[in-house]
């Protein structure tokens, strides 16, 4: 997982940057059309673009959009009456073929920005094939069908957090296994979550030995991943804390194993299986161009 610190770029940057050649098999889906099916997709569905961050690795071959939203329709209290968490979309794309597209609604934490997404709200990657260009449309624009379903599901696992207590001695325990047995985090972003957990850089609104406080200093430490790795890395750290812990009230408790990392012992823990969200059907190509491109 060893990777350069990531560049926060600009739109205009990715937009222009060089287009790949490689065969007749293979389609580009062009970072300008991501970032203009994305913000036309949103806009149209009633939800204001607060804020547009762009990152990439050098010469843009990989790049990363994350928008800052608001369901400016929304009828939900719930949602309306959200003050901690704000919505997110973030997409991923590639020109060298070591990234399939991707895309997800998920929530940022609004006093320090750390992202927030679910595995099963993620569950479209698509090669550079075919109709790949359509398809990643069509993808955007069923993620954000299902955007208020999706965010008030974190929501709720946010609510789960702050009623879980972690001891220090668990929170070292899955620090340890992410590092170790899951490669969730890499050395960099672990000495930046030890540096969080001995200083934390931000309150958050919960006492430092609260599930929520600690899943934000993972959150804290993975803003350092490359483009490449951002938003699985989110996805698949979400899904370990809603198994290990939501789904059993405290970290599991099943075969352990005693590893040591550093001179510090750590248990390892095996996992359950989290629950689905249950969201509206696909959006078809046609419902895309009817509901959206054609303003109906």
């Amino acid at each position: 997982m060893g990777h350069k610190k990531p560049t926060e770029t600009t739109r205009s940057y990715l937009e222009n940057a060089p287009l790949p050649n490689h065969g007749k098999t293979y389609t580009v889906v062009t970072h300008k059309e991501v970032i203009d099916n994305t913000l036309t997709l949103l806009k149209k569905s009633g939800f204001t673009v607060q804020r547009e961050i762009y990152r990439a690795n050098t010469n843009a071959t990989i790049a990363q959009g994350i928008y800052h939203i608001y369901p400016s329709r929304s009828v939900d209290d719930e949602i309306i009456n959200e003050t901690e968490l704000g919505m997110m979309f973030a997409w991923t794309n590639s020109y060298n073929k070591l990234v399939r597209f991707q895309c997800a609604i998920g929530a940022y934490v609004k006093v320090c920005y750390n992202g927030m997404v679910a595995g099963d709200m993620m569950n479209f990657k698509r090669k550079h094939t075919g109709t790949a260009n359509l398809d990643c449309s069509i993808n955007i624009a069923d993620q954000v069908k299902n955007a208020e379903k999706y965010y008030k599901r974190i929501i709720q696992d946010r609510d789960a957090m702050k009623m879980i207590t972690l001891t220090d001695r668990e929170q070292a325990e899955l620090v340890g296994r992410m590092f170790v047995q899951e490669e969730l985090i890499d050395s960099q972003q672990t000495s930046i979550i030890k540096a969080e957990l001995a200083k934390p850089s931000f309150h958050y609104g919960t006492e430092s030995n609260t599930c929520w406080t600690f899943y934000n200093h993972v959150t804290h430490a993975l803003k350092k991943a490359h483009p490449r790795y951002w938003l699985q890395d989110s996805q698949n750290f979400h899904d370990f804390i809603v198994a290990e812990c939501l789904n059993n009230s405290q970290p599991a408790q099943k075969k352990e194993t005693i590893i040591t990392v550093d001179a510090h012992k750590v248990v390892v823990i095996s996992e359950p299986v989290s629950e689905v969200v249950e969201v509206d059907e696909d959006i078809t190509d046609t419902q895309l161009i009817e509901n959206v491109f054609l303003d109906q």
